[in-house]
């Protein structure tokens, strides 16, 4: 069986670059894949997509997906969540006036290392033309993962908790940044992955 694996991202997270990445490299992909036969797409992208409408990231993340879904081309959407290997990224789209400023709200982070080994699975099995979601074995409030990266790798940044305080530009419900229905849950956990010399960046 042909497939391809989609794990692309836009170098630019502004809500015009990241659209226009999204919906031209798919635009392009897709039609090219038809003609090459392939026949089984597969994407990853992120748990709560669809709730974070708000965000231009999000909504250029959908954009992609429903490009997949109407494209004819059999898939696998992979949602997972947040990597460990993002919270450095998260403590720099957070930070304003010197604080990181985090929701409460849970998060259910995975290390790339599983969600490497999933997709690789799926690119053995037949295309399950829907969403299969994946996290992390652990669920944390996102404040307090952040504060455990910030402590571990000898950061030097102050959290402050607010339960409006925007993620990627839109506002978090308790349970946004968690899968409903995993498939797959990784077998890294945080507090061995981040004590790791290589990790602490």
């Amino acid at each position: 069986m042909r497939m391809l694996i989609d794990v692309s991202n836009s170098p630019s997270f502004d809500d015009d670059p990241v659209m226009n990445f999204f919906k031209t490299s798919n635009q392009n992909l897709l039609p090219a894949e038809k003609r090459a036969g392939v026949q089984h797409h597969i994407a990853l992208s992120v748990v709560g997509t669809d709730k974070l409408q708000d965000s231009g990231y999000f909504r250029a993340k959908q954009v992609q997906e429903n490009l997949i879904k109407e494209s004819g081309i059999p898939f696998t959407i992979v949602h997972a969540t947040q990597f460990f290997e993002f919270a450095g990224g998260i403590v720099a789209m957070s930070t304003s006036e010197e604080k990181v400023k985090l929701s409460d709200a849970f998060i259910q982070p995975i290390a790339s290392v599983d969600v490497a080994t999933f997709l690789a699975k799926v690119a053995t099995e037949k295309p399950a033309n829907k969403v299969l979601e994946i996290g992390g074995p652990e669920r944390f409030r996102i404040d307090e993962w952040i504060k455990q990266y910030i402590t571990a790798t000898g950061k030097a940044f102050e959290v402050e908790t607010d339960s409006n305080a925007p993620y990627s530009g839109a506002v978090l419900e308790k349970t946004t940044l968690t899968p409903e229905n995993p498939v797959y849950l990784g077998t890294n956990d945080y507090t061995n992955w981040i004590a790791k010399p290589e990790n602490k960046r």
